[in-house]
């Protein structure tokens, strides 16, 4: 598609589903029997679906947005994107001449256009000279902090004498008493106002009932929520950036502080998770100069997927901002430059007994560390009895796959893309083993998405 720069291929299409039964959905959209009046041009995709009323659907997309792909759909979705813009898009991927080029968008597809891109001005303009926000009163920002960091101090020394409790006890009370004694000493920790003090307790109501060696698991996480509640008693005589790690662990409120750094930005991988209350979006980007990769989070309530979409094997020219914290890879996306873009390069990879020494490396600055971003460089996926794993296909190592990869669809998708052949693959590797979240075949080739 000229007008875009790029043609999508349906694999990054379909890693904008918000969810699986949206990808399911829009899948099925996928083909010409629905639309009408589709057509693309200044960076946009538009088309008429026909739906279960009386009036078809109006479905636009905007792509030329640098922030990153945005939506507008008639249907009454709360999903972003909705089946119909999927369908769309995976329409306009297939080159076959079904959404015509270099037309003109539609009264009713214009509007929106224009209405973005005046809002999208305005902010510019804001930004670059607009007048500045009036600023916080620091000394209350300074006494609200304070009267936190108390709060918090009263729920670690509370934690720390139940840990204690337990222990003493033995840890087949905890077998006994069932989910009540976690939940209750979870919500303990939210009034400390220390949400990750309560997300780690509630982790522990799991283990035992998790089937054999439990009580060895149990005595692990025990032991690194000790250490977590001992680092911020004692964060005083911690270095700085270890003590940002712990602040961070906690859940206390931090702002990106390093220099900005420009680059173009490989979108490795994309994908959600979800609990009652909130979807966490975690977009993995690696930098063509500056070689680090970085993560970013977004949020959208229950059941909302979080505005924020970035399309799998694309580059983004953008700045991020690092936020604090000792071996963190969180980061905030800043200004951007241009719409995504064909990626020329790949992230370099390594060896699995590399992988697994990046990972024990990085425990030295965080401990509570479940995994760290790695590109695992010719290996083969490989079945280990029940299990699977990545063989290294130059040495005698191998990774073992986590549980969450051996659940996912996306594990007979990468089998399929290897064949018995070596591929590259980047994902998560931590000590429940690798998680893969994007795999490309040797040579040449398009990014698959596994998640």
């Amino acid at each position: 598609m000229t007008e875009q720069g790029v043609r999508w291929t349906a694999e990054q299409v379909l890693a904008l589903a918000p969810d699986a039964a949206s990808r399911k959905a829009g899948s099925r959209l996928g083909a010409a029997g629905p639309w009408s009046g589709t057509g693309s041009g200044e960076g946009t995709v538009w088309g008429l679906c026909k739906g279960s009323g009386s009036r078809p659907y109006q479905t636009v997309v905007d792509l030329a947005d640098a922030a990153g792909p945005a939506y507008k759909c008639s249907c009454p979705s709360r999903k972003f994107p909705c089946k119909h813009a999927l369908g769309l898009l995976l329409l306009w991927a297939g080159d076959d001449g079904a959404v015509p080029g270099g037309a003109q968008p539609p009264d009713w597809a214009g509007q929106w256009l224009a209405g973005r891109r005046r809002r999208a001005g305005a902010e510019r303009t804001r930004a670059a000279g607009g007048p500045a926000a009036a600023p916080a009163d620091p000394e209350a920002a300074r006494r609200r902090a304070e009267r936190r960091a108390e709060r918090v101090t009263a729920g670690a020394s509370e934690l720390e004498q139940r840990l204690a409790d337990l222990l003493r006890g033995g840890l087949a009370a905890a077998e006994q008493a069932g989910y009540g004694l976690w939940d209750e000493t979870a919500a303990r920790m939210v009034d400390a106002q220390a949400p990750g003090l309560a997300a780690r307790v509630r982790e522990l109501g799991a283990i035992p009932a998790s089937g054999a060696g439990w009580p060895a698991r149990l005595l692990e996480e025990c032991a690194l929520l000790h250490l977590l509640d001992q680092g911020w008693l004692r964060r005083d005589r911690l270095p700085e950036a270890l003590a940002a790690t712990v602040r961070s662990r906690l859940g206390l409120p931090a702002t990106p502080d390093g220099p900005p750094v420009r680059d173009s930005w490989l979108v490795l991988a994309q994908y959600d998770t979800a609990d009652a209350k909130l979807t966490t979006r975690r977009i993995w980007l690696h930098g063509a100069e500056s070689g680090g990769t970085r993560l970013l989070l977004s949020y959208g309530a229950a059941g909302r997927a979080p505005e924020l979409s970035l399309p799998v094997g694309l580059a983004l020219e953008a700045e991020l901002t690092s936020y604090p914290g000792s071996g963190r890879t969180r980061a905030a996306l800043g200004e951007r430059f241009a719409p995504p873009a064909p990626a020329g390069f790949r992230p370099p990879g390594v060896t699995t007994a590399e992988a697994t020494a990046r990972y024990g490396d990085a425990l030295r600055d965080d401990p509570w560390l479940d995994s760290v971003p790695v590109t695992l460089e010719r290996v083969i996926p490989v079945p280990d009895g029940d299990r699977w794993q990545l063989a290294d296909a130059d040495t005698d190592t191998a990774l073992p796959l986590s549980r969450t990869a051996r659940s996912r669809p996306g594990l007979w998708r990468l089998v399929a893309l290897s064949g018995g052949a070596p591929v590259t693959v980047f994902g998560e590797c931590g000590h429940r083993g690798f998680t893969p979240l994007t795999a490309w075949p040797e040579g040449a080739g398009e990014a698959v998405p596994l998640c």
